[in-house]
């Protein structure tokens, strides 16, 4: 007979399918079969290589291990299937050969969702379907509640974000995400080995809150009696080590902001920086095309793929534009036409875009919410925006032809930012009067926080830093972009969760 449920099983039901479990596992811990106490057991074939090489493995014995996920009883014999790391394969059990007792224990005992070993030899049926005929079966680990059943599934993202392990037993497509997501990163990795990259670990805990507008989460040193800081980034370490002299390093780092959340922020995410000395935003705007090409290619098996139903290339010369030429292009709006910061803010107010009065509202401060305003939704196709204004650039090193601006630039797809790159400001004297000022505006805006100048940084600044190009891209991000995943939650395994009371 089936062992499948047809409807949705109450919460009373559940409740008692559970007790069932236990007393199973009670008796036949009382008959000395405790499941638990196995510590090891040997696999010499696993689900898909055995499918995929069926001719290699045709009646030879395996030994195999998994979760039993179906069954069917027919008697003295029953089919079922288990899933290994790999994927499910189906087994046949047969009385005469595994044993009356043993089969009759399978029968009784067994649930969906136990672990189990088995040995047998390797076949097809008369439907053409590659299984193991068992020899011997054993339980190997007890599972104590009942899985979804296939029917319904697991599909309530609470549940499913909130107990990730029963998420990818029942949803193979999830755990699919979560294997690409670990090829991307060592793609990634492959990709800045082969380009003289090294790879170093800068630390997680800071001894101070730094001027930047993300705000850090606190905690404190006891042996020390001072308070600590988790990194909002990695970006000064990693040029001090350029400092140095170290010519080209990055880091796939965890980054933790004390910030809001939504489909494309998480209080902890991965990043990965990386500094090379010697180039400008320039070569990073290369090195990004470049990078994301080829391990579109080699995860996707091609550069145009599709995110939630937009095609997108990634492959060739992305779009570049300057910030000025973005806004001009889907605002009207012409920065070189502002003579002044008054000029600016009106021109503002004709767009209905709202600005602060006074220093807070320089002509910089204006393209920039003109851009937030105007530009960012319009950018689907990947494309670098280049040029930022210094007010919001503290990093990055002026243009010498305009030094109002600066060499950054930010790449967008699908209306979302993606990665920020910068040639690095590596004069000292010009970087602690940005610090100044950084921490000047932190503090008029949250009074309360503690930010301070990295004084350190600055000092490393002054033994000289080489022109150094700069990069730092969210690993989430481009996660969900290359499994078509719309919200961060679904690429991140155990995504931060309010707990439940």
């Amino acid at each position: 007979m089936e062992e499948n449920i047809t409807v949705a099983p109450s919460e009373e039901e559940l409740a008692e399918q559970a007790k069932i479990r236990r007393e199973k596992l009670q008796k036949l811990t009382d008959d000395g079969a405790n499941p638990f106490v196995k510590v090891k057991y040997e696999v010499t074939a696993r689900s898909e290589s055995l499918k995929s090489d069926f001719e290699r493995f045709e009646g030879k014995e395996v030994s195999m291990a998994g979760r039993l996920m179906s069954r069917r009883i027919m008697g003295k014999a029953s089919f079922s299937h288990i899933q290994d790391g790999e994927g499910l394969i189906q087994i046949y059990v047969r009385r005469d050969d595994v044993g009356e007792e043993d089969y009759a224990s399978f029968k009784k005992d067994y649930d969906l969702g136990d672990v189990v070993g088995i040995k047998g030899y390797v076949f097809k049926t008369q439907t053409g379907e590659i299984s193991v005929h068992c020899s011997h079966i054993e339980m190997l680990s007890k599972c104590l509640h009942p899985l979804p059943e296939k029917q319904h599934g697991l599909t309530n993202t609470d549940i499913r974000y909130r107990r990730r392990e029963l998420d990818l037993i029942v949803n193979p497509e999830v755990k699919r995400t979560f294997v690409l997501r670990s090829k991307i990163i060592s793609e990634i990795r492959a990709y800045l080995d082969g380009h003289g990259c090294l790879e170093v670990d800068t630390p997680v805990l800071n001894t101070l809150e730094i001027g930047a507008a993300a705000r850090p989460f606190k905690t404190k040193h006891n042996a020390l009696d001072i308070e600590m800081y988790l990194r909002i980034e990695t970006e000064l370490y990693l040029k001090r080590l350029i400092v140095g002299g170290f010519e080209r390093v990055y880091e796939v780092g965890r980054i933790f902001r004390n910030e809001g959340m939504d489909a494309y922020h998480n209080p902890e995410f991965t990043t990965v920086e990386v500094y090379c000395a010697y180039l400008n935003y320039f070569d990073m705007m290369d090195m990004v095309e470049d990078m994301y090409s080829r391990i579109a290619k080699n995860v996707c098996g091609t550069t145009d793929i599709t995110y939630q139903g937009t095609e997108i290339h990634l492959g060739g010369k992305w779009t570049r534009m300057t910030m000025k030429e973005a806004v001009k292009k889907y605002s009207g709006a012409d920065y070189d036409e502002w003579e002044s910061d008054c000029d600016a803010r009106e021109c503002a107010k004709k767009l209905g875009v709202e600005v602060p009065e006074g220093e807070r509202a320089t002509k910089g401060h204006v393209l920039i919410a003109l851009f937030d305003e105007f530009c960012e939704d319009k950018l689907i196709q990947p494309t670098f925006i280049y040029d930022y204004p210094v007010e919001n650039s503290p990093l990055a090193k002026r243009k010498e032809d305009d030094p109002a601006f600066t060499q950054r630039f930010e790449y967008f797809i699908c209306a979302h930012e993606y990665g920020n790159a910068f040639s690095e400001l590596n004069d000292p004297i010009d970087q602690k009067q940005r610090f100044v000022k950084q921490v000047e505006e932190k503090k008029a805006q949250e009074p309360k926080c503690n930010a301070q100048v990295d004084e350190d940084y600055v000092t490393a600044l002054e033994y000289g830093l080489p022109p150094t190009g700069g990069l730092g891209f969210g690993v989430d991000r481009l996660v969900m972009l290359l499994t078509d995943s719309a919200t961060i939650r679904d690429v991140l395994l155990f995504p931060t969760m309010k707990p439940k009371k």
